[in-house]
């Protein structure tokens, strides 16, 4: 429904919108309904009701989810998944029955295999095995799950963070982001219930279809933040502008936009006027969250973050203060990890930028009470292959097996889930597909993810499609 869909009234043949005849028809009954419909819908009267806080399906044992996404895929076989026999193969063919029906991104499926480039040791009391770049996950081992048999349908960049982030290759969905500020609300009434940063190389190939509210209300979409000075663009007034002034001005604006949205009942008008009053009130406290500088010298230190100097660390650090403030999701970007040539030294490197950052958001959640009921997720959009790419200093996309790692709300800690077979190249014992994984997050966040869902074009969609399984294996 919308003002340009119209009916004819009497001779003179006056255009009559539908929602005129919703409002002023039948006693008014039809515009009672229809506000019913958008308070179901999650629209509200005004725009502050969008975001209340909501109960879900069931109890949950995650209140709020930082999602650490390392994109371009990062070797699983440099990193978690030790592959001795890969390594005895090096330089040779692999067999061809493995290769059956595969297609690869870029390489000949039939190029020689590679071995792992990197040492691997046991850590902790769970015994897991990691790379040696990763000396300060190691330390951390004992409070994360491992999963090793992780699987996804894409095996191209903007598809698979895609896929990763909305539950489909195509674009126009929501993200999960989305689906949880939707069916949770948020708890923060200054900041916005679902943040975004991005550092690396570049922003992720997906774009900001990674972060969109699709046909959901655009008040659940992520809001990108940067990380130094005004987390957002004109933030701060410009000269000449003092607070009375915008106050005043504002309040005419919103003014007018109210009176709209009681004529029309827009739901953008009402994400519109939740924006406006969002951003003035980020205003105070916005520039409060992002001054690390407010940290102590040995939180920084446990971060390796630089206040005033962009980087990863920071962004984590953030997330936290974010967290700490009723933000109800952050998702960190990293996109750094498509290493097609010079695997060894962009690894070293990618490890040396997040390793300590990743390591020390779960020491900082943990030692303040948060990792209970906090969701940390790790992991890219899919996996790297056993063949090599490049020379001899590279590997293709790869989406038969993956690793990504979780931590607290509600997750099992210490464990090692799945198993891919001995070349790295099948996920082979507990497979787990990114709709499960996303079936398992929801149900950590308190909802059926069958039931989550919203009424678009005739049907009810839902974060998972019509797959996913929850992985009870990995459920504390």
């Amino acid at each position: 429904m919308n003002c340009q869909d119209h009916i004819y009234r009497n001779a003179d043949a006056k255009l009559v919108a539908r929602r005129w005849f919703l409002q002023q028809c039948g006693v008014g009954v039809g515009s009672l309904a229809l506000g019913q419909l958008f308070a179901e819908a999650g629209y509200g009267a005004t725009a502050g009701d969008a975001f209340a806080a909501r109960s879900p399906h069931h109890t949950p044992k995650a209140k709020r989810v930082i999602f650490l996404f390392m994109a371009g895929a990062p070797s699983h076989l440099e990193l978690f998944d030790n592959k001795p026999t890969l390594a005895r193969l090096d330089g040779t063919l692999p067999p061809p029955d493995l290769l059956k029906g595969y297609r690869a991104a870029f390489i000949n499926p039939s190029s020689k295999l590679l071995g792992p480039k990197f040492k691997f040791a046991k850590h902790g009391d769970s015994g897991a095995e990691l790379s040696e770049l990763l000396p300060h996950l190691a330390k951390v081992v004992d409070d994360i799950a491992i999963v090793r048999s992780m699987t996804t349908d894409a095996f191209n960049h903007a598809p698979g963070q895609i896929l990763m982030n909305t539950g489909t290759q195509q674009f126009g969905r929501p993200s999960f982001g989305s689906w949880v500020t939707y069916g949770l609300g948020s708890e923060s009434k200054d900041l916005p219930g679902f943040v975004v940063f991005s550092s690396g190389k570049k922003g992720p190939s997906g774009g900001n279809s990674n972060w969109g509210s699709g046909f959901l209300p655009t008040v659940y979409q992520g809001v990108q933040f940067r990380g130094a000075g005004d987390p957002v663009l004109y933030l701060s007034n410009p000269p000449g502008v003092d607070q009375e002034l915008q106050h005043d001005s504002l309040e005419t604006i919103q003014q007018l936009n109210r009176m709209r949205l009681d004529a029309v009942g827009d739901p953008e008008i009402a994400t519109r006027i939740n924006s406006f009053e969002m951003a003035f009130r980020m205003q105070s406290s916005a520039p409060e969250v992002m001054d690390i500088g407010r940290e102590p010298k040995h939180i920084l230190d446990l971060y390796g973050a630089v206040p005033g100097k962009p980087s990863f660390a920071n962004n984590c650090l953030l997330a936290r203060r974010l967290i700490e403030r009723g933000v109800r999701f952050v998702e960190l970007f990293h996109e750094a990890w498509d290493q097609h040539g010079n695997l060894v030294n962009d690894l070293k490197h990618n490890c040396q930028d997040t390793d300590q950052a990743c390591a020390a958001l779960v020491t900082d959640l943990k030692q303040r009470g948060l990792l209970e009921d906090t969701l940390v997720i790790w992991g890219g959009e899919f996996g790297r292959t056993p063949m090599v790419q490049g020379g001899n200093d590279g590997r293709d996309h790869h989406p038969n097996a993956f690793t990504m790692w979780l931590a607290g709300g509600g997750i099992k800690p210490g464990i090692t889930l799945g198993e891919s077979d001995e070349l790295g190249f099948q996920a082979v014992k507990n497979p787990v597909h990114v709709h499960d994984l996303h079936a398992t997050l929801l149900h950590l966040l308190g909802f059926d993810h069958t039931r989550l869902t919203y009424r678009f074009q005739g049907r009810d969609f839902r974060l998972t499609d019509v797959f996913g399984r929850v992985v009870k294996e990995l459920l504390a």
